[in-house]
């Protein structure tokens, strides 16, 4: 079987405060978790979207984070909305170096990186989020990791960049930019999988291990959420299982 990828979770200073932020750009809704986080998550609980976890830290975000999220448009004039709406609810523009390109670059409340695309056909059908992107010194190898993790297929990989998306050809894209990297700045945005529910979590474990995955806590096999770590060390969860 597979694991699939569950969210997208960004640590956070005020975790309700940037979910608001977030739930009120890309139009979806809230919900509190009893562990203090904040899930935002499409409206529809069918639509093929990843949901975002917003959890409490007191880390200090340092550097660019390694995961952004790319958000999707129609036209051009939704593009201007979108841009329009991310500044009155608190992001502000970024220079991360990108020139003179046609989509905008922000950073919300808490400095989080992400773009806001022009419109691509290739990202037409993919909801509010276009693609999660993800900073890597080996696309094509991260990708094929996240491949067997996610059970996505591989869609194309060349030597700077590679992507991967569900069979069904809905929701956002997982893509792989080639960019220097430090194991030890990864930022405050990380994936978390889940194992289908009747899977048993050992076994998917070892298979993600089998695909590259790297095993940074000596009890990982006892407590969830485990926490692993990709082929360049950056880690990642696998949660507990749902049973519906």
């Amino acid at each position: 079987m597979s694991t699939r990828l569950a969210c997208v979770v960004f640590d956070a200073d005020q975790p309700r405060a940037v979910a608001r932020f977030w739930a009120e750009l890309l139009g979806w809704r809230m919900s509190e978790d009893p562990d203090g986080g904040v899930d935002v998550s499409a409206p529809d609980p069918d639509a093929p979207d990843v949901a975002l976890t917003f959890l409490p830290t007191r880390k200090p975000k340092s550097g660019k984070n390694r995961i952004h999220l790319d958000l999707a448009s129609r036209s051009l004039d939704h593009q201007g909305v979108q841009v329009d709406r991310a500044l009155s609810l608190g992001a502000r523009r970024l220079d991360v170096g990108q020139g003179a390109v046609p989509w905008a670059v922000f950073a919300d409340p808490e400095g989080n990186e992400f773009c806001v695309l022009e419109p691509r056909e290739e990202y037409v059908d993919t909801g509010a989020v276009a693609a999660i992107v993800v900073d890597t010194a080996d696309p094509p190898r991260l990708a094929h990791f996240w491949s067997a993790a996610a059970g996505w297929p591989v869609t194309h990989s060349a030597g700077r960049f590679a992507g991967i998306r569900s069979e069904t050809e809905q929701g956002p894209w997982l893509e792989f930019l080639r960019a220097p990297q430090d194991p030890s700045q990864p930022g405050r945005l990380h994936l978390d999988l889940i194992p289908y529910a009747a899977d048993d979590p050992a076994e998917e474990i070892e298979r993600l291990r089998e695909a590259g995955a790297m095993t940074p806590q000596p009890n990982y096999f006892r407590t969830p959420p485990v926490v692993l770590a990709d082929p360049e060390t950056y880690e990642f969860c696998l949660l507990r299982p749902h049973t519906e």
